[in-house]
């Protein structure tokens, strides 16, 4: 049997390791995961009690079209139904995306450092990636509307852009909209759109009801704390969404993932206190790098590019024997340098701890 020939060569996805595999490997038993991005203060109390309320309902199908929670995020962002669309983690949506719209052939345009899921899907689709490299660690906009022809389907924007955590502004997306042909699908992955405190990041739904070809991204497995349970959502021009929601699996998000993000939607004090703490924490994080001089991408999600002017593989292996997980840079396009989460106070004087011993045994430059 031969499988097709896009995926033969593909890599698999490969996330943070997981903490009980730290603990078997290395024998440890206190592990600080500040790897994949996710919220160190878990999720609202009011998500336990709504996944626990659905326990009863096991052997029933969940709604296949999400229809409380369809209602919940229509209300809350003052969209129409018909915009939205969900999937088991906004990847699932990336997937879907490059599903109704890429076929054999076509072009479609990202960042050369960012998410890894747009070139994946867009591969297996059979379409040609055109990858533009980050200036200053953020999307070069000018670059990739360069790379645009008449061949050109889908440009993807991760917008602060993972793994850099750096983000383009409103004016800076606006103009780059605006010249971009009107058939070419813009793609603004907003996954950490909640963490960030900048005035001039872009009012991206303000922009979705002036251009017909932009679909947004956001998630709750971010500040919301729904990691685990798989649910994302995308919203768009009601045509698009119906496109996109043509090749949606039936029941591809569970009743737990519906009823807890209905829930979590519910708790915005928990959220703001979340990006409050994470505001707090990239603050000390940043100012403890300074004084160790060393730098960084400016962060605007909850994590941070730190540059280590040290093979990235080493630090990344060392922390790890001292229990701290972390993303070695080695494995997204920056040999020398590492992606941290922002954890909290506890976790990142520990972690600040720990980096200045590990960066006293490695003399090794680069």
């Amino acid at each position: 049997m031969k499988p097709k020939e896009e995926i033969v060569h593909l890599p698999v996805y490969q996330p943070g390791k997981p903490i009980e595999e730290v603990k078997r490997e290395l024998g440890l038993e206190d592990i600080t995961k500040m790897a994949s991005n996710e919220n160190p203060y878990g999720c609202s109390p009011k998500v336990q009690e709504a996944v626990i309320s659905k326990l009863n309902y096991t052997h029933i199908y969940p709604d296949g079209a999400s229809t409380e929670l369809t209602q919940a995020l229509s209300k809350f962002h003052n969209v129409e139904e018909n915009q939205l669309i969900f999937g088991a983690g906004s990847d699932e949506v990336i997937l879907m995306i490059a599903r109704a719209f890429l076929v054999r052939g076509d072009e479609t345009i990202m960042a050369e450092q960012t998410f890894p899921q747009y070139r994946h899907n867009a591969v297996i689709e059979g379409a040609v990636c055109l990858e533009v490299p980050l200036k200053a660690g953020t999307h070069d906009l000018q670059g990739m509307l360069n790379k645009v022809t008449d061949k050109t389907k889908v440009i993807w924007v991760c917008n602060p852009n993972n793994p850099t955590g750096t983000m383009v502004t409103h004016q800076e997306i606006k103009q780059f909209i605006e010249s971009v042909p009107s058939h070419v699908l813009i793609v603004l992955d907003e996954a950490y759109y909640e963490y960030n405190v900048s005035s001039n990041y872009p009012d991206s739904l303000g922009l979705l009801q002036e251009h017909k070809n932009i679909v947004l991204l956001r998630t709750f497995s971010k500040i919301y704390g729904l990691a685990s349970l798989r649910i994302g959502f995308g919203i768009g021009h009601p045509e698009i969404i119906r496109y996109i929601n043509q090749v949606r699996e039936p029941f591809n998000t569970t009743t737990f993932a519906q009823a807890a993000a209905v829930a979590a939607l519910q708790d915005q004090e928990f959220i703001e206190h979340c990006k409050k703490q994470n505001a707090e924490g990239i603050t000390y994080l940043t100012s403890e790098f300074t004084g160790m001089d060393l730098t960084y991408f400016p962060a605007h999600g909850n994590f941070i590019m730190l540059h280590l002017n040290r093979p990235a593989e080493l630090v990344f292996d060392a922390l790890l024997r001292k229990g701290i997980i972390v993303r070695g840079g080695h494995k997204l396009g920056f040999p020398a340098s590492i992606r941290v989460t922002v954890g909290t106070p506890q976790q990142n004087t520990k972690f600040i701890e720990t980096l200045k011993s590990v960066l006293s045994e490695i003399s090794v430059l680069v």
